[in-house]
C-alpha cells in the first residue's frame, strides 16, 4: 500500500499518473492512504517508479498509517517522533503539520539515521530536526511538546505474515527485554507532554507485554494520563484486559487491537494518551 504526500502532489493528480497501469484502492481509514495493484499483474516494484523517487508517495502498509491519524499534529504544533527511523510516520506527521511548527525526529543509532535523513529529504519535509540519542535522555531537553508519537521498537509480531523470520528470533526473554524499553519510552514521551497534550504509544506487536501491559504500566504510575476513544472506519478487536497472572486497568478497552485478519493488515496497537 502507499500514502500519497500532500507536501509534493495533490492526491487526485497522482491518482492520474499512476492509473494508466496500477489500480488504485482507497483505505478506509486513511485519506492519503491506497492499496496498489498492477493493472495486468506484471509489475509489484512500486519503489522504482519515478513517482517514488520524487517523493510523491511513500511505501507503507495500510495498519502503520493509523498513529499519525491518531495524533493529529496541527500546523504549528511542537511534535516529537521519538523512534522515528524510517521516516514513514513522520513523513505522515510533517505531512498533516503542511511542513509547519518543529517535528523532531529521533532514532538511536547512526545506521537508523541514513534511511530517516533520505527519506524526510526525499519526501520534502522542512520541519524536521533529526536528533541521534535514546529517547530516554529526552527528559534532561526541558522542550515540552503539543504531540509525541511513541512508535516503539517491538517484537514485531504482528508483520509475521510478511515476516517469517519474526517467528524464528521470538522468545519470552526478548519480549520482557521489549517491554522494559517501551516502559521508558511511554513514560519519557509522557512527561514531555505539554498540559494537555497528546501522545500516541503504537507497535505492531500482538504481545499484551508490550502493549495493553505497558499502558498499564503508565497509568498505574501517574494520575494525569487519560485514554482516549480511537474513532477510525475500521474493524477492530477488543484489548486484552488479563493476561497470564496480571489484571489490566478497565480503561485499557478504548485502546484500538487490530489482529491481521481484522482488516488484512499487519497486526497493530495503538493508545490514544492525553495529559490532563
Amino acid at each position: 500500500s502507499i500514502r500519497v504526500n500532500t507536501l509534493k502532489i495533490t492526491i487526485n493528480k497522482l491518482k492520474k499518473r499512476l492509473e494508466k497501469n496500477w489500480t488504485l484502492q482507497q483505505i478506509p481509514w486513511c485519506r492519503e492512504g491506497f492499496w496498489i495493484e498492477h493493472t495486468k499483474k506484471e509489475r509489484r516494484d512500486i519503489g522504482n517508479l519515478i513517482e517514488h523517487s520524487l517523493g510523491y508517495f511513500y511505501i507503507q502498509e495500510a495498519a502503520s498509517m493509523i498513529p499519525p491519524i491518531v495524533l493529529e499534529p496541527k500546523p504549528n504544533d511542537v511534535a516529537l517522533d521519538i523512534a522515528a527511523s524510517p521516516g514513514s510516520k513522520t513523513t505522515q506527521l510533517a505531512q498533516y503539520m503542511q511542513n509547519k511548527g518543529i517535528l523532531i525526529a529521533n532514532d538511536y543509532t547512526i545506521e537508523r539515521m541514513k534511511p530517516l535523513s533520505i527519506n524526510l529529504q526525499r519526501c520534502g519535509v522542512t520541519n524536521a530536526i533529526i536528533t541521534l540519542m535514546e529517547g530516554q535522555w529526552f527528559r534532561k531537553s526541558g522542550i515540552e511538546f503539543d504531540k509525541v508519537l511513541v512508535d516503539a521498537p517491538c517484537s514485531g509480531t504482528g508483520t509475521i505474515r510478511k515476516s517469517l523470520k519474526t517467528i524464528g528470533i521470538w522468545n519470552p526473554d526478548m519480549i520482557r527485554r521489549l517491554s522494559i524499553t517501551q516502559k521508558q519510552l511511554i513514560e519519557t514521551g509522557f512527561n514531555l507532554l505539554k498540559e494537555n497534550g497528546t501522545l500516541v504509544y503504537s507497535t505492531c506487536s500482538l504481545e499484551p507485554e508490550e502493549n495493553e501491559g505497558v499502558v498499564d504500566f503508565l497509568l498505574g504510575k501517574y494520575g494525569d494520563v487519560k485514554l482516549e476513544e480511537i474513532k477510525l472506519n475500521l474493524k477492530r478487536s477488543p484489548a486484552i484486559l488479563e493476561f497470564e497472572d496480571k489484571k489490566y486497568d478497565e480503561e485499557i478497552k478504548k485502546c484500538l487491537r487490530i489482529w491481521p485478519q481484522d482488516n488484512d493488515t499487519e497486526g497493530f496497537f495503538v493508545a490514544k494518551i492525553r495529559k490532563n
